[in-house]
């Protein structure tokens, strides 16, 4: 061992004087001929946003309009947001206990947590349990869009006599799939009128033949009536039969394992941050609206364009930075800034290869404006093209609405366009 160490102390001894022998003008030499520099290379920095949050996951996948813009301070990323406005611009995706209603859970929700406005995506009946989304303040701009959603259940049906078999009830549950006329059970809180209401899919869980009762699960439009389901069911298989039990496992796009919480979570979360002022406990209880528009198709906006939406303008073609792939005329599109915040909902009225190919035109018209007034700056009327209007206006070359009269140069009337 010691004979070992003796040959590994002179190996390196012997490295050590080979180092040495570089004298400096060799040194020199090799700096004046070696090439020492960044080698140009045509490959292009990527980023990977597949792990970026809510509305901003894939950004680099979205179509580059222009990349010329001016990025503003104001605003900031969703899930960064002051805690206050963080409640405000919010929503819960609660389990509904049975019994209280759900007007009544979300008023005790209201209170909890000391908001002005509480809203949810479709009522539930008070013996129901389940997925409820519980939209705060600003968030209840979304409620119209969830309660439209398409939810799913699972729930038991008890057959008042005895079946054949199990398959049976799976025809009968099968049949009973597409659009169907439905009548609002005596129970229910709205006028009882005949509608048609889609199931798209269902199937049989299990069937206990002792007990008669059979667990479901269904995929369905809003609005329809499992209990009036269950209804049919009995009178297709000619037993009759009712509901027993029911439970929401989804509503729009949350289901029951998208961070679902209890009532005592929500107060619990309350009580730390009114107690040890941590914040963390409503932070995992309450989840930017934003979580809520993520299937829907994205259009980046400059900053500067954000505040003027805001306030009701036109969404124009100057004002997009970047837009999806996949736009349809008049479909449901959300406009986003490119922090990653919502500001409205609107309807499409460019496709995306019209998009792509025009420099100019209005993209979409505004459904629901979700951010609030001046969180941006006003940047509008400050260009240089504003600016002459506002002149020609005060001069009386324009009507008061900016638009041309009889005393307007040639000019300015060839190269106007009512976008209106």
């Amino acid at each position: 061992f010691y004979s070992h160490c003796l040959n590994v102390s002179a190996a390196s001894a012997k490295k050590k004087k080979k180092v040495k022998k570089v004298s400096d003008e060799e040194v020199g030499e090799i700096q004046q001929s070696g090439d020492f520099f960044i080698k140009p290379e045509s490959k292009v920095a990527s980023l990977d946003t597949s792990q970026w949050p809510l509305l901003l996951k894939n950004f680099d996948k979205l179509n580059i309009r222009t990349a010329h813009y001016t990025p503003l301070a104001n605003g900031s990323n969703p899930l960064k947001r002051d805690i206050q406005d963080y409640v405000r611009s919010g929503f819960i995706n609660l389990d509904k206990p049975a019994n209280p209603s759900s007007h009544e859970v979300v008023a005790w929700i209201r209170r909890i947590l000391r908001v002005e406005k509480t809203g949810h995506s479709g009522t539930l009946d008070p013996k129901v349990t389940g997925c409820l989304i519980v939209c705060v303040d600003r968030a209840t701009r979304l409620v119209k869009s969830q309660q439209s959603a398409g939810k799913e259940y699972v729930g038991i049906v008890r057959l008042h006599n005895a079946i054949e078999s199990e398959h049976t009830l799976a025809r009968a549950l099968e049949t009973l799939t597409g659009a169907l006329f439905q009548r609002p059970p005596l129970i229910a809180a709205v006028k009882r009128q005949l509608r048609v209401r889609t199931i798209y899919e269902s199937k049989l869980i299990e069937y206990d033949p002792e007990r008669r009762l059979g667990i479901f699960w269904v995929s369905c439009e809003a609005g329809t009536y499992i209990r009036t389901l269950c209804v049919h069911m009995g009178l297709m298989l000619g037993v009759g039969g009712q509901m027993q039990e029911l439970r929401r496992v989804r509503s729009g796009v949350l289901g029951e394992k998208d961070h679902m919480v209890t009532m005592h979570d929500v107060l619990d979360a309350q009580w730390q941050f009114d107690h040890n002022k941590d914040e963390t406990y409503l932070r995992r209880v309450i989840f930017p609206l934003e979580k809520l528009l993520v299937s829907y198709k994205r259009l980046v906006m400059k900053d500067s364009a954000v505040n003027a939406i805001c306030y009701g303008a036109k969404i124009m073609l100057p004002g997009v930075l970047r837009y999806e792939d996949g736009i349809e005329l008049n479909q449901d599109i959300v406009v986003i800034t490119t922090k990653g915040e919502a500001i409205c909902t609107a309807v499409a009225l460019m496709t995306t290869a019209v998009i792509s190919t025009c420099d100019h035109g209005v993209v979409a018209k505004i459904k629901r404006v979700i951010m609030e007034r001046d969180t941006y700056p006003r940047k509008w009327g400050l260009g240089p093209k504003a600016s002459q209007k506002k002149m020609m206006i005060q001069k009386g070359l324009l009507d008061k609405h900016g638009k041309p009269n009889g005393s307007t140069p040639s000019d300015w009337k060839s190269q106007y366009v009512d976008y209106r």
